[in-house]
């Protein structure tokens, strides 16, 4: 078996206070572009389930079944597969790395196999490197790389945020705070049903919140920002 991870290369010009619950929201505003229209997913019911491990697809490629995305500013990006040189024995992996470090710049991983709605979420993440951030996170109820639910975590800032990203406008409705280690794996994850939206971080409830912005069945995807260099492994979804 080989032991491989992604890497996504920037392209173009290289540019180089939460409670567990609710949180103040903090925006960022820009001149957002139109976000390129997504081809339709079938929409899969309860009880289905995907699981994508990478270690089929082909190095230097983006991994089958999805293609990339970016909300905000800076380079476009492209993500590959690569072989992982630092830790052979991990199982197969994607990653991000970007020399661009504009801070609004979201590159997304998007899946392309199906539409979900009520959904549990998870991946596997490792954050590497990054001056201006260092995280990962996970979408769900995607309808464009402009709209979007998001968890993410960032180990320069040791948290946990939750965000609707509504016309390329992100916006924080729900964050915890607690360490979160640079150079080890960690388990992201997700249950959403409803209005209901429940984060867990290595197995442990961090989050917990009701949102109404998107109602309707969206894509999956794994997400990252600027400068960040992030390995992902195990995306899985299953269907509520």
């Amino acid at each position: 078996m080989k032991w491989i991870f992604a890497v996504l290369i920037a392209l173009g010009t290289i540019a180089i206070g939460a409670g567990a619950f609710f949180v103040s929201a903090h925006s960022s505003f820009f001149s957002a572009s139109a976000a390129p229209a997504e081809h339709s997913a079938p929409l899969q019911s309860a009880g289905a389930s995907f699981t994508y491990n990478f270690d089929g697809d082909a190095v230097g490629k983006v991994p089958a079944k999805f293609h990339t995305g970016r909300t905000g500013q800076g380079a476009e990006s492209t993500w590959a597969v690569m072989a992982d040189p630092s830790a052979p024995s991990k199982p197969n992996v994607v990653a991000q790395t970007s020399t661009d470090k504009t801070d609004y710049r979201f590159p997304l991983l998007i899946s392309d196999e199906g539409s979900f709605k009520d959904l549990e979420l998870s991946a596997k993440f490792k954050p590497v490197s990054g001056t201006v951030d260092r995280a990962g996170g996970l979408v769900f109820r995607l309808k464009d790389a402009n709209n979007y639910y998001l968890v993410r975590a960032n180990a320069l800032e040791d948290n946990y945020r939750l965000y609707h990203v509504v016309d390329g406008k992100r916006r924080q409705f729900a964050g915890a705070n607690f360490k979160v280690t640079s150079r080890e794996w960690h388990e992201l994850k997700i249950e959403c049903v409803g209005n209901k939206i429940i984060c867990f971080y290595d197995g442990v409830k961090k989050i917990e919140s009701t949102d109404d912005t998107f109602k309707d069945a969206g894509k999956v995807g794994l997400w990252t920002k600027a400068d960040s260099v992030t390995y992902f492994d195990d995306l899985k979804v299953l269907i509520k």
